[in-house]
Protein backbone atom coordinates (compact mmCIF):
# COMPACT_ATOMS: atom_id res chain seq x y z
CA UNK A 1 0.00 0.00 0.00
CA UNK A 2 0.90 3.06 -0.77
CA UNK A 3 0.17 6.54 0.87
CA UNK A 4 -1.08 9.29 -1.52
CA UNK A 5 -1.11 12.69 0.04
CA UNK A 6 -4.00 15.07 -0.80
CA UNK A 7 -3.81 18.51 -0.94
CA UNK A 8 -5.02 20.34 1.77
CA UNK A 9 -7.05 23.23 1.70
CA UNK A 10 -5.48 24.86 4.82
CA UNK A 11 -1.99 24.90 3.21
CA UNK A 12 -2.00 27.30 0.43
CA UNK A 13 1.56 28.68 -1.35
CA UNK A 14 1.47 32.38 -0.87
CA UNK A 15 2.53 34.12 -3.80
CA UNK A 16 3.68 36.95 -2.20
CA UNK A 17 7.29 37.78 -2.47
CA UNK A 18 9.30 39.90 0.71
CA UNK A 19 12.45 41.26 1.03
CA UNK A 20 14.10 44.30 2.67
CA UNK A 21 12.72 47.84 1.68
CA UNK A 22 16.99 48.37 0.44
CA UNK A 23 17.17 45.35 -1.92
CA UNK A 24 13.64 46.18 -3.85
CA UNK A 25 14.92 49.55 -4.69
CA UNK A 26 18.23 48.74 -5.64
CA UNK A 27 16.63 45.93 -7.77
CA UNK A 28 15.64 46.59 -12.16
CA UNK A 29 12.26 45.89 -12.93
CA UNK A 30 13.12 43.20 -14.38
CA UNK A 31 14.56 41.21 -11.62
CA UNK A 32 11.79 42.26 -9.55
CA UNK A 33 9.72 41.09 -12.52
CA UNK A 34 11.90 37.36 -12.49
CA UNK A 35 11.53 37.23 -8.84
CA UNK A 36 8.15 37.31 -9.15
CA UNK A 37 7.22 35.45 -11.61
CA UNK A 38 9.19 32.63 -10.48
CA UNK A 39 6.80 32.60 -6.75
CA UNK A 40 3.82 32.77 -9.16
CA UNK A 41 5.17 29.60 -10.83
CA UNK A 42 6.31 27.82 -7.70
CA UNK A 43 2.87 28.11 -6.32
CA UNK A 44 1.18 27.42 -9.13
CA UNK A 45 2.66 23.92 -8.83
CA UNK A 46 2.04 23.68 -4.73
CA UNK A 47 5.18 24.71 -3.45
CA UNK A 48 6.02 27.33 -0.93
CA UNK A 49 9.51 28.24 -2.02
CA UNK A 50 10.91 29.71 -5.63
CA UNK A 51 13.26 28.35 -7.52
CA UNK A 52 16.72 28.70 -6.84
CA UNK A 53 17.44 30.23 -10.36
CA UNK A 54 15.83 33.40 -8.65
CA UNK A 55 17.84 34.16 -5.33
CA UNK A 56 19.40 36.75 -4.85
CA UNK A 57 22.93 36.83 -4.38
CA UNK A 58 24.62 40.12 -5.20
CA UNK A 59 24.87 40.78 -1.22
CA UNK A 60 23.60 44.26 -1.03
CA UNK A 61 21.78 43.75 2.35
CA UNK A 62 24.29 42.98 4.41
CA UNK A 63 23.24 42.56 8.04
CA UNK A 64 25.41 42.25 11.10
CA UNK A 65 23.64 39.08 11.94
CA UNK A 66 20.45 37.26 12.14
CA UNK A 67 18.60 39.84 14.86
CA UNK A 68 19.44 42.34 12.88
CA UNK A 69 18.43 40.79 9.49
CA UNK A 70 15.31 40.35 11.17
CA UNK A 71 14.29 43.60 12.07
CA UNK A 72 15.09 45.69 8.29
CA UNK A 73 11.74 46.96 7.00
CA UNK A 74 10.79 44.04 4.83
CA UNK A 75 8.06 44.88 1.95
CA UNK A 76 6.42 43.03 -0.95
CA UNK A 77 8.40 42.93 -4.06
CA UNK A 78 5.21 43.62 -6.53
CA UNK A 79 4.07 46.78 -3.93
CA UNK A 80 6.91 48.37 -2.16
CA UNK A 81 4.54 50.82 -0.71
CA UNK A 82 2.96 47.66 1.29
CA UNK A 83 4.27 45.91 4.15
CA UNK A 84 5.37 42.42 4.07
CA UNK A 85 2.44 40.85 5.94
CA UNK A 86 -0.29 43.14 4.16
Amino acid sequence: MSYIQQSNPFKKATRKVCLPYNKVMSMSSSERQKVINAKISAANKGKKVRSSKSWIRDGSTKSKGLRHWVKQKWVQVSNPSKKCGE
